[in-house]
């Protein structure tokens, strides 16, 4: 079994009794659960593991029950009890919950340590800000990699890009028709259904998934909010679009990434670029094959293009960095990193024509600002996708 940097993290930290509970966070589909398991397979203590992703969202007194049979396996074993919450932001009033047995716990002779992992980013935080600060320690558990895809089933890098970094996929990947029904059935409809429209109330449903799959079909370009009124039926308004996007975004679907001006985080109201965080996404909806994809030039540079911006997100995610793109007339830059007063600008070359490099317009305009090319002429694509994101982002000069 394939064991993911997460894993070992985890293991480490619930060997010790500290002060905070652990908390695993990403998309569906890419492992928490599995890594949940290794940890409680890996530490010599009696464990009680239960999940809150049923069609009707559990109770407050799902967590009681839960941490009353953990008390019970401390009172049998006399030993640390490994407590596993999954998917918690389903519970109904979780986070005051937690936060009232977390704090007994810490007042008390129960060595209960606490593993919660959650699907929503946006619930997640919002719990654990408005109730449990100071208690919690946050560990990510991203879309598998090209280093992970290629270590666990000896993927190349035309393999990775296509059909992306679902684990439970990749079963199906000899069988294109299977891969797509499975991602389409098990992955995108279970997570726009069971994670997103439960995140908070959507007035448009249908608007939600259309607005998805418009991302999906176009991957890494610029769209502005009024285009895609023009593009989607009853689409209502730009500020409902770009709530939608948002909730997208907290399930590590799709980000509409911001135009980048310095001096702000983000330049709000300006046209988002579409990413979706992972290539099988875009790949499952399209009509096309493996060989006419890669076949395809300009479909290919989008691809590679999105799965750039996706590496970023999911490598650099937190409050550090942040990933924006650049336009000026016809010239584009298709990222920006920040980071405190550092700028990158990040240019990808895949081989597709028809597209104007910005990075010297951006250079000139930021003459601070660092450059780096991706691709043809630059970082090796394979190599840049073998690497940890921030490597190309520390200790450099010039």
């Amino acid at each position: 079994m394939f064991v993911r940097a997460p894993s070992k993290t985890l293991v480490d930290a619930m060997e010790k009794r500290l002060p905070v509970f652990q908390v695993l966070t990403g998309p569906r589909q890419v492992g928490k659960t599995t890594i949940a398991e290794q940890v409680m397979e890996e530490l010599p203590f009696p464990s009680v593991y239960a999940t809150a992703d049923s069609p009707l969202p559990p109770g407050p007194e799902w967590i009681e029950t839960n941490w009353r049979l953990a008390q019970v396996e401390f009172d049998k074993h006399r030993k640390p009890v490994i407590l596993v919450l999954d998917e918690i932001q389903k519970v109904r009033g979780w986070s005051e919950t937690l936060k009232y047995h977390w704090d007994l716990r810490r007042r008390s002779n129960y060595d209960i340590r606490l593993l919660v992992l959650g699907s929503s980013a946006l619930l997640l935080q919002e719990g654990l800000t408005e109730s449990l600060s100071g208690r919690f320690f946050l560990n990510r558990c991203m879309h598998w990699t090209f280093k992970e895809c290629k270590e666990a089933f000896g993927w190349d890098l035309r393999q990775w890009l296509y059909f992306g970094g679902y684990p439970g996929a990749a079963v199906f990947a000899a069988d294109e028709q299977q891969w797509k029904r499975y991602v389409l059935d098990s992955l995108i409809e279970t997570v726009l259904a069971r994670d997103v429209l439960q995140m908070s109330r959507i007035t448009k449903p249908a608007l939600m998934r259309h607005l998805f799959a418009l991302a999906a079909t176009f991957p890494a370009q610029i769209f502005s909010y009024n285009k895609m009124l023009g593009q989607l039926q009853d689409a209502g308004n730009t500020t409902t679009l770009a709530h939608y996007l948002k909730l997208l975004e907290s399930a590590f679907l799709v980000s509409g990434v911001e135009a980048y001006s310095k001096g702000q985080m983000r330049k709000r109201g300006s046209s988002p670029k579409l990413v979706l965080w992972n290539n099988a996404l875009i790949n499952a909806i399209s009509s096309q094959t493996f060989h006419n994809t890669v076949a395809n030039a300009v479909w290919w540079g989008r691809l590679v293009e999105n799965a750039a911006g996706a590496h970023l997100f999911n490598g650099l995610s937190g409050t550090e960095y942040s990933i924006t793109y650049w336009r000026e007339g016809d010239r584009e830059v298709d990222f920006v990193v920040t980071r405190g007063s550092e700028t990158w600008a990040i240019e990808i070359k895949s081989g597709r024509a028809g597209k104007l490099s910005g990075v010297e317009h951006f250079r000139r305009k930021y003459p601070e600002a660092k450059i780096l090319i991706v691709g043809t002429g630059g970082i090796p694509l394979e190599q840049f996708f073998l690497s940890d994101s921030h490597v190309w982002f520390e200790n450099r000069s010039g």
